[in-house]
């Protein structure tokens, strides 16, 4: 029997992720019926997949893009014509002072952060680095993509109640230290799992400790600022070359292209160019080619604005309507100031039973949540409220939605009534 590298057992052993993939795909073989509040999909908005339909059949029709979409290998930093379309987006739209230097096009998100989390941190020259999460819970795709082993450390949070039924996370600066081994400091904004956006004084602090401290700030902003801008306040963050910002496709409706674009100083994309050659050759084509002219007319920041987050917004007050009705006062149960973001976030205060138990009896009745404890990693010692937390998403349609959420909470008083909290 072969013996796995270091790093070939950290990555192919189990994880949180690959679970959740998993329990997911296969929940749906067994159950087709299940009420699917646990993934991370974007909703079928109707106005957007009339658009990526439109946008294919007009591939389609060019003969000449079609073919040099599908039949050639661009650079390993992505599309010259689209990365330099998009600098000029973001600087038209964001005010970032960039260039086509500072684009690097890679092949997903997820591939983003582990060749960015791995090119700054694990082993050195100059000892073992990390990278410091100053907020969990952070999202559950980061948790086994280093390299070694102690790859994260995280900060809990400062926790405001904001009446019986609501509660908000806030960077406790207090507790938060940057030491000699952070190699950098990432924020999903708006958070997943939680939703939770980061306010402006949070930003400026955070970026005024990583530049004393010669570190990069990396923002993840793959359900915010530029697209699909689904964050219900003004918060708009700045980039600078001291940061580096990561931005995906997926979520304006086009998980299936795998693209993200990352925006950082010219020696990290060139890093993460060499890096992607390496693992990846190129990039695929087509959503850079169905993306670049949306770019070019700000079609797509249009339609972020007027149609993406209204959707998510009114389906983000439809589930809570629900909960609300359903929940009532009769268990001690708190959601995270709703922010942004395609998630609710549900505190069920002192739960008689751990989270895990309660996906797993969710489950039998054919509805998928997301346990909390997955989302808290990188702490010193287990956190026990992030095993009374549950993960829910509100992309599905309004009918599964309803009936998944009418379950949940008839389990959640029936847990209740039968423990002693």
């Amino acid at each position: 029997m072969s013996t796995f590298s270091n790093i070939g057992n950290l990555l192919s052993g189990p994880s949180g992720i690959q679970e959740l993939m998993a329990d997911l795909g296969e929940a749906f073989s067994i159950a087709p019926d299940m009420r699917m509040l646990g993934g991370g999909n974007p909703a079928a908005i109707p106005q957007m997949q009339a658009l990526w339909r439109d946008r294919m059949r007009e591939l389609l029709d060019d003969s000449g893009k079609i073919d040099r979409a599908l039949l050639n290998y661009d650079p390993p930093a992505g599309n010259p014509l689209f990365r330099e379309t998009f600098a000029a987006f973001l600087k038209r739209d964001c005010g970032w002072n960039v260039t086509q230097e500072n684009i690097c096009v890679l092949p997903s998100s997820q591939t983003a952060f582990f060749l960015l989390f791995n090119l700054l941190a694990g082993e050195s020259s100059a000892g073992k680095k990390r990278i410091l999460l100053p907020l969990v819970p952070e999202y559950i795709g980061y948790a086994n993509q280093g390299s070694c082993t102690d790859f994260f450390t995280a900060c809990l949070p400062r926790i405001e109640e904001r009446g019986a039924h609501e509660f908000k996370y806030h960077i406790d600066f207090e507790r938060l230290r940057i030491t000699p081994d952070i190699a950098g400091v990432c924020v999903s904004c708006p958070t997943n799992p939680t939703g939770n956006v980061i306010s402006a004084e949070e930003f400026a602090r955070l970026r005024e400790l990583t530049a004393q401290h010669r570190v990069p700030l990396i923002i993840d902003n793959a359900y915010g600022h530029p697209f699909p801008g689904v964050i219900y306040n003004s918060f708009r963050p700045q980039w600078d070359e001291g940061m580096i910002f990561s931005i995906s496709m997926s979520k304006v409706g086009l998980p299936g292209v795998r693209t993200s674009m990352i925006v950082a100083a010219p020696n990290i994309v060139k890093a993460l160019r060499n890096m992607n050659a390496i693992v990846s050759l190129a990039n695929g084509n087509l959503g850079q080619a169905i993306l670049q002219p949306m770019l070019a007319d700000d079609t797509l920041i249009r339609l972020s604005r007027d149609v993406i987050a209204p959707f998510y917004r009114h389906r983000s007050d439809h589930a809570h309507r629900i909960l609300q009705h359903e929940l009532g006062d009769h268990v001690p149960w708190a959601l995270h100031s709703r922010e942004g973001a395609f998630f609710l976030w549900l505190w069920l205060k002192n739960l008689p039973i751990p989270a895990a138990e309660l996906y797993q009896r969710l489950k039998m009745k054919k509805v998928l949540v997301i346990p909390g404890h997955y989302f808290a990693f990188g702490l010193a010692a287990p956190w026990s409220h992030a095993d009374q937390c549950l993960r829910l998403t509100f992309s599905q349609p309004e009918h599964i939605v309803r009936e998944g959420l009418a379950i949940l909470a008839e389990e959640v008083k029936a847990v209740y009534a039968r423990g002693d909290y």
